[in-house]
């Protein structure tokens, strides 16, 4: 089994049915302590659900399907995305070399094929009766249309609300009144060997259901994307197949707790494994998505291995490591708010907020359902003894600040700090801001802007403070233009030029 699951990267497939993990909750502060709840979560207050309780078992005491099901296959959308080609010069057609030296006109000259529109196919999920729904962001990536049908068969034209390529997840849109939708459930309660049915739309069907159970929680490294990314998915015996992406996973009482993403096989077709984010999960996603137009992601700027990995990597840093579960730190990222408060390389992180986390994806599943600025209490293991932490969780590029899409900030994806009195006299300058960190999906880090570079003009205009940068991004944001034109000098000295395109 153990070999199965290190050549997994073999085997998985991403059937219109691909990945995702990531983040964050709404948050309550415990008045007592200070700590933002891991405990609670209403993902679908952002989207006015109300709960449901069905009868999850017959008379006779056996598992009940019929309700969860008739509830689901309506809220259950087949989407068809087109994505089309760009317009070709003119109609180009092989060259008739006698029209070409004698001008006899056009003898027959073959065209070359006009290029078609790609469609794909995948699942979604209404998630509120004035029309959300949640899908893979394979599914609509880089669609120029997108056509929802349900399960009767009406059909809308969706509107692309926003995506989170690095979880999988994407949010739609359309437009009508009173459509059926699931509420979320918690996927957080679910027990391995628990019922639960997937409803999608495989092969181009109409919505189907299938049974499986719940085989695994908090299931990683299923190795299909980059290792920046945070896998931690519900294990499912369920037939997922393709055409299944963007599907719901939902539990005997009709309620929401995964969204279908990945299955295991060596034919893309089901082979006895799925996968599925947990709505603990996507349901962060899509709420962030709506209030700010991109998710806020907290971190606690921590190098993580699971423990037997980190043995196997280090054998000497880590002979005499005695605990068996945890997440293994073996480093820092810069302005790491984990070791400005205190945590060590060599420490074994246990728990968040008292949730005990016994690898590197449960981790990953309890912190990310914050924010920039949420603290959080973390318990570690430094030799034989137990520490515990409070700390002040950051953005990837340092920052504790929540971002809205439409200002800027979040697509630069990078932090300010002030020019010290030092910097400036070794460098001989009198102005500028220095670039503190770089978020490397943000539009710095893709230009090759990177931390400690320091920027003196935006838009020709002098900049002295983090204050005054933010300010003119934001400007130039909103602008027609939607375009930075940044001067600066980098650590060494070097003066550079860097252009930025805000409005993509």
């Amino acid at each position: 089994m153990k070999k199965i699951w290190k050549n997994i990267s073999t085997y998985v497939v991403v059937a219109l049915v691909s990945i995702g993990a990531t983040y964050g909750m709404y948050s309550f502060m415990d008045h007592r302590k200070g700590y933002s709840s891991a405990d609670f979560y209403n993902y679908g207050g952002e989207f006015d659900q109300k709960g449901v309780h069905l009868a999850s078992l017959t008379a006779d005491g056996y598992p009940d399907f019929t309700k969860a099901a008739e509830n689901s296959v309506h809220a259950v959308v087949h989407i068809k995305s087109t994505v089309k080609s760009q317009a070709s010069q003119g109609r180009q057609r092989a060259i008739d070399p006698f029209e070409y030296f004698f001008g006899f006109g056009d003898r027959g000259g073959q065209d070359y094929g006009i290029p078609q529109p790609s469609v794909g196919f995948g699942s979604g999920v209404i998630i509120s009766k004035d029309g959300y729904i949640v899908t893979n962001n394979h599914v609509i990536d880089k669609a120029n249309e997108i056509e929802v049908t349900l399960n009767d068969n009406s059909k809308y034209t969706a509107k692309l609300v926003g995506t989170d390529p690095q979880t999988d997840i994407a949010l739609l849109k359309i437009e009508g009144k009173e459509f059926p939708y699931i509420p979320f459930g918690n996927s957080d309660n679910l027990k391995v060997g628990e019922w639960v049915l997937a409803v999608g739309n495989p092969f181009n069907l109409t919505s189907t259901v299938t049974a499986g159970i719940v085989s695994a929680k908090g299931r990683g490294n299923i190795g299909m994307r980059s290792s920046g990314d945070i896998q931690s998915f519900i294990q499912t015996d369920a037939a997922i197949n393709r055409g299944n992406s963007g599907g719901a996973l939902v539990n005997t009482n009709g309620e929401l707790i995964g969204i279908n993403t990945a299955i295991y096989s060596q034919t893309g077709d089901f082979a006895g494994y799925g996968f599925a984010v947990p709505i603990s999960i996507a349901g962060k996603v899509v709420a962030d998505i709506k209030e700010y137009g991109t998710v806020q992601r907290a971190v606690l700027g921590v190098m993580i291995q699971d423990i037997a990995i980190a043995k196997e990597a280090n054998p000497d840093k880590t002979k005499t490591l005695s605990a068996t579960e945890g997440a293994y730190v073996g480093g820092f990222a810069e302005m790491s708010p984990a070791k400005q408060a205190g945590v060590e390389e060599g420490d074994v992180i246990t728990a968040i907020n008292g949730v005990k986390v016994r690898n590197v994806s449960e981790l990953q599943d309890q912190v990310n359902r914050f924010r920039p600025g949420d603290k959080v209490k973390v318990d570690i293991t430094r030799g034989n003894s137990s520490k515990s932490y409070d700390i002040t969780l950051k953005n990837n590029s340092g920052s504790t600040s929540v971002v809205k899409k439409g200002d800027g900030i979040a697509s630069v994806g990078a932090a300010f700090k002030e020019l010290t009195a030092e910097k400036k006299k070794d460098l001989g300058i009198s102005y500028g801001v220095e670039v503190g960190g770089v978020d490397n999906t943000g539009k710095f880090s893709k230009e090759g802007i990177s931390k400690g570079f320091i920027i003196q003009k935006i838009n020709n205009q002098p900049v002295s403070s983090p204050d005054e940068v933010e300010n003119i991004i934001r400007s130039a944001a909103n602008s027609q233009d939607k375009a930075l034109f940044i001067s600066g000098i980098t650590p060494s000295g070097a003066r550079k030029y860097y252009a930025i395109d805000l409005s993509e």
